[in-house]
């Protein structure tokens, strides 16, 4: 969504070495220079490994050191590793496990849980359903999605009753998802326990992300009380290595909606992230590691400052691959404009203020129209 790609337009003309990609955006479709050059993995300058430990340290200056290295990953690249993270392998493994148990089964079993048959939208999509980019291939992929629920968040109370009247409407209290799984006996323990870890992971990293921009720790705990966090567990089949010339891709190119995205991805690669210079770069799986991403609301409230980066995904492998990512971002009845720790004289603020509900409705909008 960064302002300075709005000047490209379908018909700019471009060197030889060059094409043009299309995405949507908030405010319509928006274009990015590829260099036609061969993919190749990414240098650790580009797509860094912090070491995230000290966010549970009592030390602020243990805190701040970690909240500093995201701040020079979060304004170069928009894209970086986290290890030290407090998520256990056994925990990532179960849920893996449990995807491809899932996925695995035929399809007439996978349909009972078939999204387009939940009020929420929550369950399994099938394949040749989704394209996340209207300009490129269909996505080569199934999904089985899971939106934010209250009732199995640890850090708020238990019941529906003390929900508060502003956030009900926003969040989705749906059992569809658990109900035509339950062939599968370990599948909703261990994908609940994953979604819940990260979202855990995610509420602190926000703390981090606070201490980034120069706000005080606790700056947005009260805009992540009923976060807008959902999980996508990704299967994608293999692809031929002729894909790669065909431009077909398991998941088209685009930014995501919100704050950040936390990634676990199998050892198999295909994530691919187009850096500064229009290259793409694999995002090569590093056991023990998250990948993390910029959103485009944070890249919004922060006057560009930090970048939500184009990433796709192929899996050229060989084999059956498995992503899981955790979507973060605020309570969807909350409302941020450009934050003041990012607008000086020569930094004017860019953005009105809008709610995310509004801002993901847009964006959600916005990847449907060609």
């Amino acid at each position: 969504m960064a302002s300075s790609t709005s000047v490209l337009t379908e018909s700019t003309r471009l060197p030889d070495d060059t094409t043009l990609l299309k995405l949507s955006s908030a405010e319509g479709p928006i274009y990015r220079r590829i260099k036609n050059a061969p993919i190749r993995d990414a240098r650790p300058d580009e797509i860094p490994i912090i070491d995230i430990s000290g966010i549970y340290s009592q030390n602020f200056e243990d805190r701040k050191s970690v909240a500093n290295q995201i701040h020079k990953a979060a304004t170069h690249s928009g894209f970086f590793y986290v290890k030290n993270h407090g998520v256990p392998s056994s925990m990532t493994e179960a849920a893996q496990a449990a995807a491809l148990e899932f996925f695995r089964q035929p399809d007439e079993i996978k349909q009972k849980v078939n999204a387009t048959l939940s009020k929420s939208f929550n369950g399994w999509k099938a394949p040749k359903t989704q394209r996340i980019n209207a300009s490129e291939s269909i996505d080569v992929r199934e999904t089985f999605s899971l939106r934010y629920n209250p009732l199995y968040d640890p850090g708020v109370p238990d019941t529906e009753d003390e929900i508060p009247e502003d956030i009900k409407s926003t969040v989705t209290i749906d059992e569809f998802c658990w109900d035509q799984t339950s062939n599968l006996p370990h599948f909703k323990r261990d994908v609940l326990e994953y979604w819940r870890a990260t979202v855990k992971l995610a509420r602190n990293l926000t703390r981090s992300f606070a201490l980034a921009l120069s706000l005080p720790e606790q700056y947005f705990d009260t805009k992540i009380t009923y976060p807008d966090a959902g999980v996508a567990i990704n299967y994608y089949p293999p692809m031929p290595v002729s894909s790669q010339a065909s431009g077909d891709n398991s998941i088209g190119s685009h930014t995501d909606f919100q704050l950040f995205t936390i990634l676990w991805q199998d050892g198999n690669g295909g994530l691919q992230v187009l850096n500064r210079d229009g290259e793409w770069i694999n995002a090569a799986p590093i056991e023990g590691t998250f990948v993390v991403n910029i959103g485009d609301y944070l890249q919004r409230i922060t006057n560009d400052q930090y970048i939500s980066t184009v990433h796709r995904a192929r899996n050229l492998s060989g084999k059956e691959r498995i992503s899981m990512p955790l979507f973060f971002g605020f309570n969807l009845n909350e409302t941020c404009g450009v934050l003041e720790s990012c607008v000086s004289e020569e930094r004017p603020a860019k953005y009105e203020p809008i709610s995310c509900r509004d801002w993901v409705e847009k964006r959600v909008k916005a990847m449907h129209t060609v």
